[in-house]
């Protein structure tokens, strides 16, 4: 910590407003359901009046990671949101459903909409993908004769995890941003250990919990499925509708691979520092989303309501990651840092811990994946050096805690659960379970890859 810079140099001082600033946003956000921002805004506000605080260190520090963290991250997060309100609206997720489908084959459905759902997470918001997939879970499943919940609960847990863990969803790609992690090792590994998660969820949906939870499908949904609708004039093509997901994401792994393997000055690595840069990558998914429009209808929304319906989405996102970029600068200019990190290597606790655990709890008490994400990366990023923890098993770990578990207070939880007309009881145990599972088996897979030195 460097002195001139330093909020406060006292430890206890530090801990104690550390540990406040926690206490109060969960106690805001729980007791009296203030939304994320002014939750975090108050208790760091409160931090900045504490005596022993310099407040003008204060005030430099809270700008600069405000600051330092929007200007590497915003445009990404409005460009993201702008590719999935595209993918919405031209039909590209009836088709990736479609596809997924026809590979994987109608008799093993519940892993089809798995798939489905680890490909959809990366792009679309998961409450948003679900209620658009949730007349065909209706419908297969009234069609293979199984209970809702073998047909829906590895489609919840996938679309919950790669909403949460890969970029450039927005939450992880904020996280990502804040930790200083390479964004395309996040979206690779990050990729693995969602695959296991998705799959550990349809495993508990298909076989384990699903056929003992005993609610049928809903006639009121059935009949609207797209699954066998055969006009396919309004929708694009497959390929067309992977792309604005796909080609993005190869951009920025490929940057990230041709930093290992070639010379600062070789021409395909100089190339792919610009068409791989986050900016260019996504840019080139919009352009790629808005060439699936297929009507006229389509070409004028595109032109105002989509976007105004992206930045609408993304502006929490931005001023909650900006916050929490304040928050994380604030730490780092405190002993705080150092006490946690020297408890841990004390106690010989293994550092990968500790973001997995501030992960769940940011998500258990706020019940927001995003919260849970966010918040762990904003309090590990100071941490990060004296733990000796490289930022994306910080990153992936976290974001492997913010799923466990969705329950009665996650929005999530109570889309999923009204349009599949499962009992509270039932979701708790499906869903809930399967994001449980699907975390556990996430990270699990994170402290492989970190053990290893992959990350």
């Amino acid at each position: 910590m460097d002195q001139t810079t330093a909020v406060a140099t006292s430890p206890l001082l530090a801990l104690v407003a550390f540990l406040g600033v926690i206490a109060i946003l969960l106690f805001l956000i729980a007791k009296w359901r203030w939304h994320v921002f002014l939750a975090l805004l108050v208790p760091l506000l409160l931090f900045g009046v504490i005596p022993g605080v310099d407040q003008n260190n204060f005030i430099a520090a809270f700008e600069t990671g405000f600051g330092s963290t929007l200007g590497s991250i915003g445009v990404v997060i409005v460009l993201g949101s702008i590719i999935a309100e595209a993918l919405k609206h031209t039909g590209a997720i009836e088709t990736i459903t479609r596809t997924m489908v026809s590979v994987v084959g109608r008799q093993r459905m519940p892993l089809a909409l798995t798939l489905t759902g680890f490909v959809l997470g990366i792009a679309i918001f998961s409450d948003v993908a679900y209620v658009i997939l949730n007349p065909l879970v209706h419908s297969a499943a009234k069609l293979m004769g199984v209970t809702i919940s073998t047909m829906s609960i590895g489609l919840v847990g996938s679309l919950q995890l790669t909403h949460a863990i890969v970029p450039p969803t927005p939450g992880p790609l904020a996280a990502a941003a804040l930790v200083g992690a390479d964004i395309g090792k996040t979206i690779i590994f990050g990729s693995i250990a969602c695959l296991f998660g998705s799959l550990a969820s349809w495993i508990w949906g298909q076989y384990i919990v699903g056929p003992r939870l005993m609610t049928l499908p809903s006639d009121e949904f059935a009949a609207a499925a797209f699954l066998d609708d055969d006009d396919d004039s309004t929708r694009p093509h497959a390929l067309a509708s992977y792309a604005p997901i796909v080609v993005p994401i190869v951009l920025i792994s490929a940057q990230s691979i041709s930093r290992l393997f070639l010379p600062d000055d070789h021409i395909i690595r100089a190339s792919l520092a610009y068409l791989g840069w986050p900016v260019i990558a996504l840019s080139v998914g919009v352009w790629l989303a808005f060439r699936n429009i297929r009507t006229a209808e389509q070409r004028k929304a595109s032109k105002t309501r989509w976007i105004e319906d992206a930045l609408r989405v993304s502006a929490m996102i931005l001023v909650v990651t900006g916050l929490g970029g304040s928050l994380s600068e604030i730490l780092k200019n405190t002993p705080a840092v150092e006490f946690i990190s020297g408890t841990f290597a004390n106690y010989g606790l293994p550092a990968i811990l500790l973001p997995f655990v501030i992960g769940i709890i940011g998500n258990l008490i706020t019940g927001s994946t995003t919260v849970g994400v966010i918040t762990a990366a904003s309090l590990m990023a100071p941490m990060l050096g004296s733990l000796g923890l490289s930022p994306e098993a910080a990153m992936l770990a976290g974001a492997s805690g913010s799923v466990i578990i969705k329950y009665v207070n996650s929005s999530y939880f109570w889309v999923c659960t009204s349009l599949s007309k499962l009992p509270v009881n039932e979701a708790l145990l499906g869903y809930g379970g399967a994001t449980l599972v699907g975390g556990v088996t996430s990270f699990l897979v994170v402290c492989v890859l970190w053990s290893t030195g992959l990350i």
